[in-house]
């Protein structure tokens, strides 16, 4: 695994779940998070999403997701609800 950055905790392990379609990733800070792979789609850093960034997820920023994947999967479906649009 990498060395921790200044930014933040470097994983100690990630696994990638196919049949549940999302990966699992633990921190040196003893957090663990599974985000699905729908939710990583929708906050990817890529350049066709954001208009910018390199297209890869930086350690800092998987952790942040951890972290807020709550209240940002509830921001996003209250997004899809207003538009009208279906995640299908």
């Amino acid at each position: 695994m990498p060395e921790p950055s200044e930014s933040g905790p470097a994983p100690t392990e990630i696994r990638l779940h196919q049949k549940s379609c999302l990966m699992e990733i633990a921190f040196a800070d003893g957090q663990s998070f599974k985000l699905p792979y729908e939710f990583l789609r929708v906050y990817s850093p890529s350049a066709e999403v954001r208009g910018h960034a390199t297209g890869i997820y930086s350690w800092e920023y998987l952790h942040h997701l951890g972290e807020n994947q709550e209240r940002l999967w509830a921001e996003y479906l209250a997004r899809m609800e207003q538009a009208g649009a279906s995640r299908d």
